[in-house]
């Protein structure tokens, strides 16, 4: 029986999201050389099924684990013309730089970009939670998104009851993709907990 979350768990679920997830936009931001835009979090507690109900064809999934601290998972979403876009503005290039097909150079630009964006994200949650915490190496993947199977195989808890936070991140004109977090609902729950107790952060320096 899965856990049910109040609105104000999710309200904090939001709001620390949002912190962690600025912190990876100005990180981004540095490597792409370009304004990064991330919308303010939608939070829904979902069925482990319904992840990828937002996402049609093939994309590139890089997505990395939580083994410290944490449990979890973060995944980029990324069509493979914006794979394309990052890394050639990852290399010093205007963003249309796009012809051929998708290379290891696309991929492994993807997974770094997502490290220094989630190692910035984890330190964040370090510091508001109380807790270290430490992220696996990213994985890349090119999913074809009606393979569902091969999406919950990203995880290894039992459990059905996810919570599912998504934002859309934009590069300026060049970018429109989706980066979503996806917790055990339990473990939401005690992210929450540990929030609360250490009081309100502000994000201050």
């Amino acid at each position: 029986m899965g856990v049910l979350l109040t609105p104000e768990q999710i309200d904090t679920l939001g709001e620390i999201a949002n912190i962690s997830m600025g912190n990876s936009a100005t990180t981004l931001s540095m490597m792409v050389n370009r304004k990064v835009d991330i919308t303010t979090p939608n939070v829904r507690v979902i069925k482990r099924s319904q992840s990828l109900d937002d996402y049609e064809k093939t994309c590139i999934f890089v997505q990395i684990h939580y083994v410290k601290g944490l449990a979890g998972n973060n995944v980029l979403i990324l069509k493979e013309n914006d794979v394309k876009v990052m890394t050639d503005l990852m290399m010093g290039g205007d963003g249309t730089n796009t012809a051929g097909d998708i290379t290891d150079l696309h991929l492994s630009a993807a997974s770094e970009a997502m490290n220094q964006m989630m190692g910035s994200s984890a330190t964040s949650l370090s510091m508001m939670l109380g807790i270290p915490t430490d992220i696996s190496t990213p994985e890349v993947s090119r999913i074809d998104v009606e393979s569902v199977k091969i999406f919950e195989k990203m995880f290894e808890t039992p459990g059905d009851d996810f919570v599912k936070i998504s934002f859309r991140m934009t590069i300026e004109s060049l970018i429109d993709s989706v980066m979503v977090q996806l917790y055990p609902v339990n473990f939401a729950a005690e992210m929450v907990e540990k929030f609360q107790a250490r009081g309100r952060y502000t994000g201050e320096s």
